[in-house]
């Protein structure tokens, strides 16, 4: 069950009972837009709500779904009653918030546009309904400060003047120190020497940040700075770029524990030429050094022009990548969708949307792959280690809700977080997507409430037959969770109370189960 952030004080004010089930972002720049995943539950204790709109800057938006079935939310407000009760119950006296058991159709989510502001200010969404009596009533979801853009570090040195520089960004967490140093020296080692690093430490214990420190100190290509809080590998990336000085004119992204070879910043110079971003292959190596692969792309079609695949499935590796200062500008900061989300992922869908991306068809750098990574756990095969399954009818309704569960979570996790990146690309990157992409993008973006679109999505996997396997299918997990949305809100249109059904729309945490076994193999290499 998701845990509700509850707006202080909304319903006792306006008679809306308003939770939503993750916070709103604290702040955005003057003069980006972004959109916001806004997801929770809104019901009034004695009216139907006819129609719930979210209100940004006197503008109503409508939500993706509303009136969905929020069963944990009716089970929290009304935990005396039994689950054979739920559905003869008509009144809980008991539960002054919800006496008419009206929280059971509460659910409801949108992606809401928030367009750029010229000078900082606040900008406040407000939940409105429009009530079966005809009247109005509305609640405070939250406020978003927009705040200056906060500047880069300061660079009292410089290594050369004669290129651009690059600026490095490397994010760290209690880092195998074995591995760091060997990073450090390849660093060190590259015959291109026009670079800066900016280290951003997730909060690691005492002794390995104090170990990171001793590693680069004397050394002013390297400014490390420790967050003040843990954020997690996605945001400790954002706040790696968030370091990058003005002068930078290129950024390049690096994780603690790889190899680059000598020529890796040199080579990617070189290839970028007028593009937004370029990258290379790598070889996958254990933490010994063994070979586990000479290339990324055995069994799978490497991508660096389909925007369309590259927004369903990556195949960009951020440390493979060099790219331009626009493309930082325009993808910070991170949007927070609700499935996985990646820094890599997002940069290069960024690159890709406002120009070309060039390869460099041979590895530049070791990338290894050892128990501790980030990814390591998404490769594992939850099947292996099953139960055997019982039969009977038992059984098969018990697969049948876990068949449930996982389109669920395809279409929050995978869909959903798809659906927000391209409504961010087109906010943020306007005029200079072209209209092929742009179509691409707005297809992806109405598949879950048009037919021909997710029809579009729907036969994107015969792709594969023709050797386009770079998405490796995952359409066909998007489809069958936009199909759990539509089948789960008929199934809630005709019922008013919970009864027997197991149907719950509220947001769950991220599973990679939905992938299948071949997907997260790949999610956890690249």
């Amino acid at each position: 069950m998701t845990v509700a952030h509850r707006p202080p004080n909304a319903s006792q004010a306006t008679g809306l009972d308003l939770t939503l089930d993750r916070p709103l972002p604290r702040c955005l720049p003057v003069g980006q837009a972004t959109a916001v995943f806004c997801v929770g539950s809104c019901f009034h204790p004695h009216l139907v709500v006819d129609e719930l709109g979210i209100v940004v800057d006197g503008v109503r938006h409508r939500p993706l779904a509303q009136a969905m079935p929020r069963l944990d939310r009716f089970r929290s407000l009304h935990p005396t009653l039994r689950p054979g009760e739920e559905g003869t119950v008509e009144h809980d006296p008991q539960s002054p918030r919800d006496p008419e058991l009206r929280s059971y159709r509460s659910g409801f989510w949108a992606t809401v546009p928030i367009a750029a502001r010229g000078k900082p200010g606040e900008i406040e969404l407000r939940a409105e309904a429009r009530l079966a009596d005809g009247t109005t009533a509305s609640a405070v979801m939250g406020a978003v400060e927009v705040v200056g853009r906060p500047p880069g570090v300061s660079l009292d040195w410089r290594p050369g003047e004669d290129k651009p520089l690059i600026a490095i960004c490397m994010a760290t967490f209690n880092p195998d120190m074995e591995l760091f140093r060997t990073q450090v020296e390849s660093l060190r080692a590259q015959t291109d020497g026009d670079w800066v690093c900016l280290i951003s430490d997730d909060r690691s214990g005492p002794k390995r940040f104090d170990a990171i420190a001793a590693t680069v100190a004397g050394d002013p290509r390297f400014v490390l700075s420790r967050s003040d809080e843990r954020l997690g590998f996605y945001r400790n990336f954002e706040r790696a770029l968030g370091m990058v000085p003005e002068e930078a004119e290129l950024v390049a992204l690096c994780d603690h524990d790889d190899r680059w070879y000598p020529d890796k910043l040199e080579t990617l110079r070189a290839a970028i030429g007028s593009a937004e971003l370029a990258y290379s292959d790598l070889r996958l190596v254990d933490a010994d050094g063994r070979v586990r692969g000479e290339s990324l792309w055995r069994g799978r079609r490497n991508n660096n022009t389909n925007l369309a695949s590259l927004l369903i499935s990556n195949t960009i590796v951020g440390a493979a990548c060099l790219f331009r200062r626009r493309v930082l500008d325009r993808a910070l900061p991170f949007p927070q969708g609700p499935g996985w989300d990646f820094h890599d992922h997002w940069l290069a869908l960024v690159a890709m949307a406002l120009g070309d991306v060039a390869y460099v068809d041979r590895p530049l750098y070791d990338y290894v792959q050892h128990p501790g990574a980030v990814l390591g756990r998404v490769a594992s095969d939850p099947r292996r280690s099953a139960p055997a399954e019982r039969s009977g009818l038992r059984a098969r309704l018990a697969q049948r809700r876990r068949y449930l569960e996982r389109w669920r979570a395809a279409y929050f996790t995978v869909y959903l977080q798809r659906k927000l990146q391209a409504h961010v690309l087109l906010a943020r990157c306007g005029a200079a997507i072209t209209a092929r992409k742009r179509r691409a993008l707005r297809l992806l973006v109405a598949a879950d409430r048009s037919s021909l679109a997710l029809a579009w999505l729907a036969v994107r996997p015969a792709r594969a037959l023709v050797g386009r396997n770079e998405t490796l299918r995952l359409e066909e997990v998007m489809v069958r969770g936009i199909l759990w949305r539509h089948v789960t809100g008929l199934r809630a249109w005709r019922r008013k109370r919970p009864g027997g059904s197991s149907d719950d729309a509220s947001m769950p945490s991220f599973d990679p189960k939905p992938l299948g076994p071949r997907r997260r193999r790949w999610l956890a290499r690249g």
